[in-house]
């Protein structure tokens, strides 16, 4: 980015979304110009604190006395450069100087390669002085983040003759040269995965003897950190780098007390990294052992098998190994160093927000794709739910999971003759009399507990669930949920049972999974919960099953995997199309570590296993294409995407895919690509959030770039409220080597015209054209999305992009936030006729404090009493609207959640990273609710926390005056304007409701925080 660029259009540099400005620091850096992670309030504890100056990635040289440091396109910051180092040195300088102005002291990071800022441990009172300090754009409270969690080449097309392999020299060329960043829970070293030695046979080994088959790469910066069961010599040709990064979890300290059995080092103890790092870029033809052999007689391979890895372990796993977590600091720390190093692509399969684009951690990824380096994200595993997909960011390419053709299967064949098929691993048959674990209960222990099966690591007291002597010989009936699938058969391993049926419970859980468990099993989806419970029921003493597990390597695929996270977005307010596109991500084998696995490969599933499939890709593709930049890389891919196979909507079916399932060898030729940069990122974040400064977005405006989300130069379009009419712009690049004609098509979206201008593109090599496309609501429904296709096609390439559109009969904020002096925010009407809107509430929080200590089993549903605070909320009669909201906690990296009840039903939850939680009920019916919070991760004795609840109801009270147009024309736009009478102080809630058509939106949220 320019910043002289933006210093002359801009008149007066403002701070984003922050109390103090960036005009006064002695720097020209306009702080409006960078967008600024998202604040929060300010309670003790470890905060990442970003600075208004450009970081090294970025930064122009437009500072006295200081060299420019970005690099050229397509080429690595040197961090031993002198320009870089002075740059880097005057930003950790200035970091001091704010720490030192509030009388702060403990400093954990200094970012300055991706992020300029630092991580600190702060008062509220020290983090509130550093929000009105020059120079400082935003103060952010550290939250927690958790992981998401052979024959897939293969699938994917990339051993086809003439397939991208074979492209770039073979499996001994592809991913060659390039190097992937896996930031996550670390590494095995040991795994074949990443030996750089081969034997005579050409396959991976780490004997002295074999044959170096890996030089070095020139130029690359990492280093190989020593830790604890770790040395740099166990980095190698192939495993290039190591770090790990603690600092917001206490150091190395830290994790002695509260994770003793982890490595304090790059050491993998929970897998996932290895995992993840193995399929994306580890070597070809790695022999499978153990219990996972016969599913991979031929080896596995990651995705790039050339490529080098290099990891940055900032997760840290549970003593089970059944998830890890990571400090937002420690992420973004990982992130700044991986770009130092001089990463080509990042992996990232850890969890992350869903809602805010300038969280620190989806900012450091803005400068990361700014430098060059691809990010593949997964899109989370909260499906089959919509509205769940993480890492909205469209500088990210966020990646759903799919089902691939191998499927590891099992029958369940019951006394009456009726077969049921699921998901096995089970390599040994056995057959016995069939029981339901609700009837084996141990003494004590309630039928609904036991149906569970909880083994005696999760069980209360740590007592298996299940009476051995009701359990011993016989297959056991478990149902899903509550604790770990593989904690059910331990339990019932344990009480002597010989298999496990595992079944899914209606309506709630579907999906199953192939685990490796202690007995042989088989799971279940739900439709034969009715079935298996009626004929154990019947059947009595006489009930009798048989388990068989085999292979089935020509399954119909790919589907979308059930756990995976879909659309539409929560942010953006559906302008923008997430997730991006979908990739294998059920039932993956790859390379684990054997301290929580007990071997040296298994099968994982999740958004996880996706991420690094299309991470691996990417690397083959920027082998392939030197010249090409990340958003080329993710457009590529996008437009050579096929559909899967789920039989619903086609909205429905693009919100769970995006694009399509990934094609890589198409994706190397893909014909026009639609690309973005950075200057493109903060127009779009301009009309999306308050990242970005007024001025910066008045600039960009005037410079000619488009701040519609809509109108972002992305290869799909999404329109969240088409009121009427809209026209949307895109740009498209020839990447082919010869000039050609491409003709415009539409399909689908039923009740939508969409008119292509101009409908012809005659491009050379190089060449860009600009075309828009109206789309007009004729029939669709009002408030239901519609879905479709635009692809532009020479006769050679089919250029696909997803349409998703939903039309709406007034196009309106879903929340606005405003101060005393009051507010104002345009709609656009879609339909013609007369307009209210009218005022309800403003109403003040009320506030009740509350604390929790740290619930040792991470399970709300396990919890003892005093990991969980209860607040009874009664909600009257004509309340529209509730809310119940956590702002922070006393303890730095605490991770509290938030649940609402209405009698044993829950109606609510908010399961954020960290403390900063929301939950809302529309409508809700009067009574009593039990609000509870949860202490997830507690890293005090307790942690205060203080829960705030709204009940808006549907009248004014006469707080908040509403001025509104009276007639709506459709495609004009009016003004809605706010005032306020005189509020207290507190956060004060209200809403604007619309009258005058069918289909009008919820109301609009108005909040107005006075201090």
């Amino acid at each position: 980015m320019n910043r002289r660029w933006f210093a002359a259009l801009a008149a007066v540099p403002l701070a984003l979304s922050v109390a103090g400005t960036g005009a006064a620091e002695a720097s020209p850096t306009p702080a409006s110009a960078v967008p600024a992670a998202a604040d929060t309030v300010d309670t003790d504890g470890v905060y990442v604190v970003q600075m208004a100056d450009l970081p090294v990635i970025a930064y122009d040289g437009s500072t006295a006395g200081y060299a420019a440091t970005k690099p050229a396109k397509g080429k690595k910051i040197d961090v031993t450069s002198l320009a870089v180092t002075r740059w880097a040195d005057n930003l950790k300088s200035k970091h001091g100087n704010a720490l030192r102005t509030v009388g702060a002291t403990s400093r954990l990071y200094d970012y300055a390669y991706t992020y300029n800022g630092f991580a600190a441990r702060l008062t509220g009172t020290q983090a509130k002085a550093l929000r009105s300090t020059a120079g400082v754009l935003a103060v952010t409270k550290q939250q927690t983040y958790t992981i998401d969690t052979s024959t897939t080449p293969g699938f994917l097309g990339l051993t086809d003759k003439g397939g991208l392999w074979e492209q770039l020299g073979g499996t001994k060329g592809a991913g060659e040269g390039i190097v992937i960043g896996d930031i996550d829970s670390g590494i095995w070293p040991e795994s074949l995965s990443f030996a750089d030695r081969v034997d005579a046979n050409g396959v991976p080994t780490r004997a002295a003897t074999g044959k170096l088959a890996y030089q070095q790469i020139p130029g690359w910066n990492a280093k190989c950190q020593n830790g604890e069961q770790w040395n740099n010599s166990l980095c190698n040709q192939k495993l290039i780098g190591a770090r790990y990064f603690n600092e917001g979890q206490g150091g190395d300290a830290g994790i002695d007390r509260d994770r003793p059995w982890e490595f304090n080092s790059p050491r993998d103890y929970n897998s996932h990294g290895t995992h993840t790092a193995s399929t994306a870029g580890g070597n070809f033809g790695v022999p499978v052992t153990g219990k996972t052999a016969p599913l991979a007689p031929n080896g596995i391979s990651g995705m790039a098998p050339r490529a080098r890895i290099s990891v940055y372990k900032a997760l840290w796993s549970t003593q089970a190994g059944d998830t890890a977590s990571g400090s937002g600091s420690d992420i973004v720390a990982a992130i700044d160093q991986a770009v130092a190093d001089g990463v080509d692509v990042i992996n990232f399969s850890i969890s992350g927000t869903s809602t805010n684009f300038a969280d620190p951690t989806e900012i450091a990824f803005l400068f990361a794709a700014d430098a060059g380096i691809f990010v593949s994200a997964s899109a989370g595993n909260s499906g089959p739910s919509p509205s769940t997909v993480a890492h909205p960011s469209p500088w990210i390419t966020t990646v759903a999971a799919g089902t691939h053709p191998r499927a590891s299967l099992g029958d369940v064949t019951l006394g009456n003759g009726t077969v049921m098929t699921g998901a096995s691993t089970a390599t040994q048959d056995v057959s016995g009399t069939l029981v339901r674990a609700r009837d084996v209960a141990r003494a004590g222990v309630t039928s609904g507990v036991a149906a569970l099966c909880h083994s005696s690591e999760t069980g209360a007291g740590n007592v298996n669930d299940l009476d051995p002597a009701k359990v011993a010989g016989r297959i056991v009936v478990c149902e899903r949920g509550g604790n770990a699938r593989v904690d059910k058969s331990l339990a019932v391993k344990q009480a002597g049972g010989v298999g496990m049926v595992l079944v899914n419970v209606p309506p709630a859980i579907s999906g199953t999974l192939a685990d490796f468990h202690s007995v042989p099993s088989v799971h279940l989806e739900s439709t034969f919960y009715a079935p298996l419970n009626n004929y154990v029921v019947g059947a009595g003493a006489g009930a009798t099953a048989s388990i068989h597990g085999y292979v089935d390597t020509k399954q119909p695929a790919p589907f979308t995997a059930s756990f995976s996270s879909r659309g539409p977005m929560l942010a953006g307010s559906g302008d923008l199309l997430k997730p991006d596109v979908i990739a294998p991500g059920q039932d993956i084998l790859a390379a684990v570590s054997p301290s929580t696995e007990g071997d040296n490969f298994n099968l994982e599933s999740g958004t996880s296993m996706s991420a690094p499939h299309v991470a691996g890709v990417a690397a083959l593709l920027k082998q392939r294409h030197p010249d090409w930049s990340p958003m080329a890389i993710k457009s590529a891919m996008m437009t050579s995407a096929y559909d899967v196979r789920d039989t619903v909507a086609t909205s429905t079916k693009i919100f769970r895919q995006g694009a399509g399932h990934i094609r890589p060898n198409s994706a190397a030729d893909p014909g026009l690509v639609y690309d973005n940069g950075f200057k493109d990122w903060l127009a779009f974040l301009c009309g999306s959030s308050s990242a970005v400064g007024p001025n910066t977005c008045g600039a960009l405006k005037k410079a000619g770039f488009k701040t519609d989300p809509s109108d972002f130069n992305v290869a799909s379009i999404a329109i969240g409220d088409l009121a009427g009419t809209q026209t949307v712009t895109r740009k498209v690049t020839n990447v082919g080597s010869t000039a050609a004609t491409y003709t415009a098509s539409v399909s689908g979206l039923d009740g939508v015209t969409a008119e292509v201008t101009p409908a012809k593109l005659t491009l050379t090599p190089g060449g860009q054209g600009t075309f828009t496309v109206k789309f007009t609501r004729t029939t669709a429904p009002i408030g239901s999305y519609t879905g479709g296709f635009l692809t532009w096609s020479d006769g050679t390439h089919a250029v696909r992009s997803p349409l998703v559109v939903k039309p709406v009969a007034l196009a309106a904020p879903a929340e606005v936030k405003a101060t005393t002096a009051g507010a104002s925010y345009d709609v656009t009407f879609g339909y013609d006729g007369a307009f209210a809107a009218s005022p309800r509430g403003l109403v003040k929080a009320t506030e009740t404090p509350g604390s929790v200590v740290d619930d040792p089993t991470d399970d709300i549903d396990t919890a003892p009493a005093s990991s969980l605070s209860t607040t009874t909320v009664t909600v009257p009669a004509d309340t529209t609207y509730a809310r119940f909201a956590l702002f922070g906690s006393s303890g730095a990296g605490d991770d509290l959640d938030l649940y609402v009840y209405r009698g044993s039903t829950l109606v609510a939850i908010s399961g954020n990273g960290g403390s900063v939680e929301e939950a809302n009920l529309v409508n809700p019916e009067p009574g009593d609710y039990k609000v509870v919070v949860h202490g997830f991760a507690v890293t005090g004795a307790t942690a205060a926390f203080t829960l705030n609840h709204w009940l808006l109801g549907s009248t004014s009270a006469g707080n908040m005056n509403v001025n509104a147009p009276a007639q709506a024309t459709t495609g004009t736009k009016g003004t809605i304007a706010l005032t306020f009478g005189t509020l207290g102080a507190g956060r004060w809630l209200g809403s604007v409701a619309y009258a005058g058509s069918e289909g009008m939106p919820k109301p609009t949220l108005v909040r107005v925080d006075v201090p």
